[in-house]
């Protein structure tokens, strides 16, 4: 599984960090921005495909449209785009915790931080989402037309638990990185391994869900060592793809890339490493495209409103796929040569539709300024921040929990409910005990000057 390019030595390091693209003025790479914008793009173009609405024999049919698409597997191996979002993530968490952490932050600090920035904006859709969902039924649509439209809605949420996770382990993975990188991914590498083999071995499909946090935290620290200047080789590239077409013909994972989502395979974390090869090879191609003005200022857009994006993009669109059905547009059927024909329309109208929305909401992702972090507390200051790491790790439970219960309610009412209580609990948990804005710290004697980390 690790198939990953020796560590560089002396010199070669040096080339590999001058060769390196500019870093932005605020310490972000801009080729690396510019992935994370372009995945973003590709994952909603990729949803807003697959919502289908059409009317059969007098009834509304919302479906997946893609799913009985011929091209859709050769399609997966090219736009399944979450490992390489995973890897762009995982650099950026680790350059975000490394100057957090030359600051002063502690880590349950850090993953306050990231709670109080990941989760409001899907708990305020959450929210939404239910209040939708409970005046859709009270109209006397049919129910299972709205028990559809929740299902399709919360599907793409699976990412939002997983990312939690991943982003609440980065002290501890970044740790274990920086201690051991090669171990590290060898002992995940061999987990994913086993828990697919025990799974095929086996036959029950449920043991792959252990592989859902084993397959992003393999793929996160590949970001890790790609913001250390160390990324797979050409030919561990090509081995690896190997590997992804010897597991697709063992049965050990679905041929249709999406599909090795649901559980994840180790097919995912292969793609990973190819992936992060072909960024490093048109990494310098990408850094000059990143600083023309125009891609610099869409790039930032875009990463700056990630969440909101990604959070609101299914609902938007379900909802403007059923206002088209309620107005009398004559919808094509999924997949015919008028629906094929119509889609670029269909994704610039998703586009117009998501984008005021996003600016709209956007505020909630921005969340409270932080504090500027000192040495020195003030008694109330010690008070407020106690239990630190019980908060965070509630905090995070109760985030995760929150879509978990949705996916596994199938996105019922009732599941939306519940998973919106507990989004909000979670953040609750992660703002409860900050230190008031005014506190300042405490001087010593002149005789003993001190120093803010």
């Amino acid at each position: 599984m690790a198939i990953i390019a020796p560590a560089p030595r002396t010199a070669t390091a040096r080339r590999i960090a001058r060769s390196a693209p500019t870093a932005a003025p605020s310490g972000r790479d801009r080729a690396v921005d510019l992935v994370r914008a372009a995945c973003l793009l590709a994952v909603v173009g990729v949803h807003a495909l697959m919502v289908g609405v059409s009317v059969s024999d007098g009834s509304v049919v919302l479906e997946n449209a893609l799913e009985r698409w011929d091209g859709f597997t050769v399609f997966s191996w090219f736009a399944q785009m979450m490992p390489l979002f995973f890897i762009m993530g995982g650099f950026a968490s680790a350059l975000h915790y490394r100057r957090m952490r030359a600051r002063g932050a502690s880590a349950a600090g850090y993953v306050s931080a990231r709670l109080r920035r990941l989760l409001p904006v899907p708990l305020l859709a959450a929210a939404v989402t239910a209040l939708a969902l409970a005046g859709l039924g009270a109209a006397g649509l049919d129910p299972s037309v709205v028990a559809t439209a929740g299902w399709r809605i919360s599907q793409p949420l699976w990412f939002l638990g997983v990312y939690v996770l991943c982003s609440a382990l980065v002290p501890f993975t970044l740790r274990l990185h920086e201690r051991a990188p090669r171990a590290t991914l060898l002992g995940l590498g061999l987990a994913i391994g086993a828990v697919d083999g025990l799974r095929l071995l086996t036959g029950v499909d449920a043991i792959g869900f252990a592989n859902l946090l084993l397959v992003w935290v393999f793929v996160q620290q590949l970001g890790y060592r790609l913001a250390d200047g160390v990324t797979p080789s050409p030919r561990a590239a090509m081995v690896a793809l190997g590997g992804i077409v010897a597991l697709v013909a063992i049965g050990a994972s679905p041929a249709n890339l999406f599909e090795a989502l649901n559980p994840p395979t180790a097919a995912l974390a292969l793609l990973g490493i190819a992936q992060c090869a072909v960024f490093a090879a048109v990494r310098p191609t990408l850094a000059r495209w990143a600083e023309l003005p125009a891609v610099q200022r869409a790039s930032d857009a875009l990463n700056s409103r990630a969440m909101t994006v990604y959070s609101w993009h299914m609902p938007v669109v379900v909802l403007l796929a059923g206002l088209l059905l309620v107005g009398g547009s004559a919808l094509p059927v999924p997949l015919s040569f008028e629906w094929w024909a119509t889609r670029p329309a269909w994704l610039v109208a998703a586009g117009i539709a998501v984008a005021p929305v996003v600016l709209a909401l956007a505020r909630f992702e921005r969340g409270p300024k932080r504090a500027p972090v000192t040495g020195i507390a003030t008694a109330a200051t010690r008070s407020a921040e106690r239990s630190p790491l019980a908060r965070a790790v509630l905090g995070t439970v109760a985030g995760a929990a929150g879509v978990l219960t949705v996916l596994v309610g199938t996105g019922a009412l009732w599941a939306w409910i519940i998973g919106a209580a507990l989004m909000g609990a979670g953040l609750l948990a992660s703002r409860t005990g900050r230190a008031p804005a005014t506190a300042r710290p405490v001087q010593k004697a002149k005789a003993t000057p001190t120093s803010t980390p």
